[in-house]
C-alpha cells in the first residue's frame, strides 16, 4: 500500500533521476502518525457517510461502477454519492507515486515523487490585474535640490501581450521551476471559445519550462492537446515529455463534484497527461476554520477526485492539489497572510505523502497591494515554512499580491531572489567522514600560519558558488534604492532575447489549431 509511516520516505532511491533538480528536504512533520491516521479516518467517514454531491451523469456512473453508493438526482441534478474506504485505498494504490512534467527544453523537465520530498517553486493564479511599476523623481525642499527616486504603482487589466512578456520573464528566473500563467488575458478579441488555446500558446511560445494551466472550455481540451502534441513532436513524444499539464478543480467546496470540471479532468486522464486535482476551500465560509476540520474536508474532496480519475483510467498521473485558504471575517476575502494558511498547507503536504501521491501546494502570496515590508514578510514566511514540509510543487510563489488578484513583475524578481536565499537555507548539510579530514587540515594550516586568518580558504569556498554572495538589491546607506535596482533588473530581463517555438512548428500550429490570434505569429 501507499500508506507510509512517518519515516519511510526520506531516502532517495538509487534509480531516481532528476532533470531539473528541486530542493531536497527532510520534511518538517507537524503531525504524528496517529494524527495522520485520525485525519484519514475522518475523511473516510465524510466520504462514506456524509457523502459528496456529484453533478453529471458520467462522473456518477463511473463512481457507481467502482462500488460507490449513488443516490437519486435532486432538483438541481446533484446525486449524493457515498464512497467506501476500499475504493479510496484501491485508487491511491493505482495512482502513480511519481509523475513527470516535461518541458520544451527537456533539461527543465521535473520528476515529482511522493517518496523523496524535492520542492519545485512555480508561479500561479490567474490574476485580473497587472501592476506596473513607475519611477518618479522628487526633490525635497529641505535637501537643497538633492533628487530622490521613488516607485509608484498603477494597476490595470491583463492582456495576451502581458502573458507573453511574463512567460519570457519567468523563463529567465533561475529559481522558477514551472510556469502557471499569472495573468488573466482580457483582450477584447479573447472569448470563452479561444481563450484556452491562446493562453497555452502564449505561455509555451515564451518559456522553455513546464507549462501548467486550467481549461476554461471543455470543447477546447482537444485543441489544447493538439497544440501540445505539435510542440512535443507527436503523440508518443507528448506522453514521454508532457510539456503541459492541467489543473482541475473537480470539487467545489463544500463537497460538491462539478460536472464540467470532472469531464475536463477525465479528458486529460484519457490522454495520459498529468492533472492536478485541486481543491480550494475557504476556512470560515466554505470549510471549517479549525485545522482538523479544514484538512479532513479538503482531503476528502481531493481523494474523491483521485478516485474518479482512477476509475476512468487506472494509473492516470494525478497530483494531490491542496489550496486551502482562510477567510477574513470582516469581508470574506481570502487571507493568505494568516499563520493558519501556512499550517493548513503543511498538513495537506503530509496527507499527500501519507497516500503516496505527489503534492502541489500553495505559498508565497501576500495580502499587500504593492511590494514592501508586508509583502516580503508574508511571502518569505510561507516560502520557507511550507517548503520545509516537502511538497513536490509549490505554486503561487512569484509576483502575487492582493490575495492573488494582482501580479507584479518586479515582485516576481524580488521573490526569485528571496527563494534563492531559502534554497540556500534548505540545502543539505555537508557533514561527512571525508569532510572531517579536510576540516582538520584547513584548521591546522591556519593555526600554523603567522596570521591565523581563514581568508584564503574562504575565497576558495566563495568561488565555488556554495556561499551566499549578498542580497542582490541591497539599498544604500542614506537612500533605500532597493526597488530602483529591482526595476532595473526587471527591465533588463524583459529586454533579453526570446527562445520561441521553432518556425516550422509554429506554422503547423497556426494551420492546425483553430482560434489562435493572428498577432501571436
Amino acid at each position: 500500500m501507499h500508506f507510509y509511516t512517518s519515516a519511510s520516505y526520506i531516502t532517495m532511491e538509487e534509480d531516481f533521476t532528476i532533470m531539473r533538480k528541486g530542493v531536497e528536504v527532510s520534511p518538517y512533520q507537524r503531525l504524528n502518525q496517529e494524527q495522520l491516521d485520525l485525519i484519514h479516518q475522518t475523511s473516510m467517514e465524510i466520504l462514506n457517510h456524509t457523502g459528496i454531491l456529484v453533478y453529471g451523469e458520467e462522473p456518477a456512473n463511473l463512481l457507481s461502477s467502482g462500488g460507490a453508493d449513488v443516490g437519486n438526482a435532486d432538483q438541481h441534478g446533484g446525486r449524493k454519492v457515498r464512497i467506501p474506504e476500499k475504493m479510496v485505498r484501491k485508487s491511491v494504490e493505482s495512482a502513480p507515486d511519481e509523475v513527470k512534467l516535461g518541458a520544451r527544453n527537456p533539461d527543465n523537465a521535473l520528476i515529482l515523487s511522493s517518496k523523496t520530498p524535492q520542492v519545485h517553486y512555480g508561479s500561479g493564479s490567474e490574476t485580473n490585474f497587472f501592476l506596473e511599476t513607475r519611477l518618479n523623481r522628487y526633490v525635497p525642499v529641505e535637501k537643497n535640490g538633492e533628487e530622490y527616486v521613488f516607485p509608484t504603482y498603477k494597476s490595470r487589466r491583463g492582456t495576451v501581450e502581458d502573458l507573453c512578456r511574463v512567460a519570457h520573464l519567468a523563463d529567465q528566473l533561475e529559481n522558477l521551476d514551472f510556469f502557471i500563467r499569472p495573468i488573466n488575458i482580457q483582450d477584447e478579441d479573447i472569448t470563452e471559445e479561444n481563450k484556452d488555446v491562446n493562453k497555452f500558446f502564449a505561455s509555451l511560445d515564451n518559456i522553455n519550462k513546464h507549462v501548467m494551466a486550467g481549461i476554461t472550455d471543455l470543447n477546447q481540451v482537444e485543441n489544447v492537446i493538439k497544440l501540445a502534441r505539435l510542440v512535443a513532436g507527436g503523440q508518443q513524444e507528448l506522453v514521454n515529455n508532457p510539456v503541459i499539464s492541467f489543473i482541475s478543480c473537480v470539487t467545489k467546496s463544500p463537497l460538491q463534484m462539478v460536472g464540467d470540471a470532472a469531464l475536463r479532468m477525465l479528458a486529460a486522464n484519457r490522454n495520459q497527461l498529468p492533472v492536478v486535482i485541486s481543491s480550494s476551500p475557504q476556512g470560515g465560509s466554505t470549510a471549517p476554520i479549525d485545522e482538523m476540520g479544514m484538512v479532513s474536508m479538503i482531503n476528502a474532496e481531493i481523494l474523491a477526485g483521485i478516485v474518479l480519475s482512477q476509475q476512468a483510467v487506472e494509473g492516470a498521473p494525478v497530483i494531490y492539489g491542496s489550496v486551502p485558504v482562510r477567510a477574513r471575517m470582516d469581508n470574506l476575502h481570502d487571507m493568505y497572510g494568516a499563520p493558519e494558511f501556512n499550517r493548513y498547507n503543511a498538513y495537506c503536504v503530509q496527507m499527500s505523502r501519507y497516500y503516496g501521491v505527489p503534492c502541489y501546494s500553495t505559498g508565497g502570496v501576500s495580502d499587500a497591494r504593492v511590494p514592501g515590508i508586508q509583502a516580503t514578510m508574508e511571502k518569505t514566511l510561507s516560502h520557507l515554512y511550507i517548503a520545509q514540509s516537502g511538497p513536490a510543487l509549490l505554486h503561487y510563489a512569484f509576483g502575487l499580491l492582493m490575495e492573488t488578484q494582482t501580479f507584479c513583475p518586479e515582485q516576481a524578481v524580488l521573490d526569485n531572489a528571496h527563494i534563492g536565499i531559502i534554497k540556500k537555507i534548505l540545502e543539505e548539510p555537508e557533514f561527512s567522514v571525508d569532510k572531517k579530514d579536510e576540516v582538520i587540515k584547513t584548521i591546522q594550516e591556519v593555526m600554523d600560519s603567522p596570521y591565523r586568518i581563514f581568508a584564503r580558504h574562504a575565497r576558495k569556498q566563495m568561488r565555488s558558488g556554495k556561499m551566499f554572495m549578498g542580497y542582490p538589491f541591497e539599498g544604500g546607506e542614506e537612500k533605500d534604492d532597493t526597488m530602483l535596482k529591482v526595476k532595473d533588473e526587471t527591465d533588463r530581463l524583459f529586454s533579453q532575447s526570446r527562445r520561441p517555438i521553432p518556425k516550422e512548428t509554429r506554422e503547423k500550429i497556426f494551420i492546425e489549431v483553430p482560434g489562435l490570434l493572428s498577432r501571436l505569429k
